[in-house]
């Protein structure tokens, strides 16, 4: 989805509020979804996906998992085909075997015949006909869940309240908020909780000493951008695009040409460098992140006992 998330949705607002009678259209559509039959699987599945729109560390968690599981279990990548995720799918690929249908499954029945173990799910909590093992809800720990209304008013992809169908919550990013986790208790007394942090993996390829552009059309830049200045990037200028924007050649022209007459470096997300061509890559750094799992053995132990 090519957005740019509306400033209204941090806060309940006059636009907001003219938008509740729409987001009411959401709340019944996935009432209605609720009911649907749930299909099985004899293959394992570990659903990693979010409530508030986009920007959560879904795809650095799936990659964590299968890191974690890939030396005790057959694993295998399962992503819903958009034309426009060209850049996570890329990534996937990148780190293990990924199998991409229109119909998440058809994917899993794939995974189910190739005799996979486990199925990591890369989006998919919304998917209300399918049964999975573990089901994990991310949350930027930062933006939370803005104003706390569901799409268009507000953020959410579905009512906070539906964590009660969820076993895991990570918080991912630099805030501790106790507050919000003692919330989500709250809504849901059985569900574990995590911190996670990003961590670069590629921060010897960068001289720091240099001064940056950055740019950025993910979910949530500005988390990228926290990331790179909390290990010394010296970020003097930012461009921000649309979320899975599919950068023109003009677009990377004007990179460099602001680069150049300010003379700094240029760096990008993984995700935006995957979605550039080998031309447009040309004097253009990516920065690769991991996410630093707070008690990470917990976690993992969790992981093996459900499945």
């Amino acid at each position: 989805m090519k957005i740019k998330r509306p400033i209204f949705w941090d806060s309940f607002n006059l636009i907001s509020l003219l938008l509740i009678p729409l987001s009411l259209l959401t709340v019944i559509y996935n009432f209605i979804k609720s009911f649907s039959s749930k299909k099985h699987f004899k293959i394992k599945t570990i659903c990693v996906g979010n409530i508030y729109l986009g920007g959560t560390g879904k795809t650095p968690l799936v990659l964590k998992i299968n890191e974690i599981l890939k030396y005790k279990y057959k694993t295998v990548f399962i992503k819903k085909k958009y034309s426009n995720q060209i850049d996570e799918q890329n990534i996937l690929s990148t780190y293990g075997e990924l199998i991409c249908s229109s119909f998440r499954d058809i994917a899993l029945k794939i995974a189910q015949q190739k005799k996979y173990q486990v199925a990591i799910l890369d989006d998919g909590l919304q998917e209300k006909s399918l049964n999975y093992d573990i089901s994990i809800a991310c949350f930027n720990s930062s933006d939370l869940i803005g104003n706390g209304l569901v799409i268009p008013a507000g953020p959410l992809r579905e009512r906070i309240s539906k964590i009660m169908d969820y076993n895991i919550a990570f918080l991912n990013g630099e805030k501790n908020n106790t507050n919000f986790e003692k919330y989500l208790r709250k809504l849901n007394p059985a569900l574990r909780i995590f911190r996670a942090k990003y961590t670069p993996k590629n921060i010897k390829d960068f001289k720091l000493n240099d001064n940056f552009l950055m740019f950025s059309g993910i979910g949530n830049p500005i988390e990228f951008e926290k990331t790179l200045k909390k290990f010394r990037f010296k970020i003097k200028k930012k461009i921000i695009f649309p979320d899975h924007y599919n950068y023109k050649n003009s677009d990377i022209k004007n990179i460099n040409k602001i680069a150049k007459s300010n003379k700094l470096k240029i760096v990008t997300s993984e995700k935006d460098y995957n979605r550039l061509s080998n031309i447009q890559r040309k004097n253009i750094q990516h920065l690769k992140i991991e996410l630093k799992i707070e008690k990470e053995m917990q976690f993992k132990n969790f992981l093996i006992k459900r499945i």
